[in-house]
């Protein structure tokens, strides 16, 4: 196998890039991004989840940490007391991404005012020639 053919970002088949869309979809949005990191320090209840990420709504993190319990990234544990009292944790497969993501969150503050700067140039060489492109962020 070439390493053309072991990019695994390169790839040409359907259904694999497909496959791989799915997954990244699932793992690579702020809120995701923002529950894993938080939760890679260690189990949090969810008013403590809410407090640490600014800017989520009840609504966006009870949905985000679903879709992470669906995924085998999070584990949801629920105690019979009164008020009750449910904490959140990474499973083994939720730490194993804590790499990726954080390699991902470095590369971004490291190149975040490039991006910025390349998407001003963008949109105003979109403006000079009267190009109808919206911009991208």
């Amino acid at each position: 196998m070439t390493a053309e053919q072991s990019n695994v970002l390169a790839t040409s088949d359907a259904d694999e890039c497909r496959g791989l869309a799915r997954v990244i979809s699932d793992v690579a949005d702020k809120w995701t991004v923002m529950v894993v990191g938080n939760l890679s320090e260690g189990t949090l209840r969810f008013n403590e989840l809410m407090r640490r990420i600014p800017g989520v709504s009840h609504r966006m993190l009870t949905l985000t940490l679903r879709g992470l319990e669906r995924n085998g990234l999070v584990r949801r544990t629920a105690y019979a007391t009164v008020p009750p009292r449910v904490d959140y944790e990474l499973t083994p497969l939720g730490h194993s991404l804590t790499a990726p993501l954080s390699a991902l969150a470095k590369w971004a503050a490291a190149n975040r005012m490039e991006l910025q700067d390349a998407q001003i140039r963008y949109d105003g060489a979109a403006a000079s020639n009267g190009s109808a492109r919206a911009p991208l962020s």
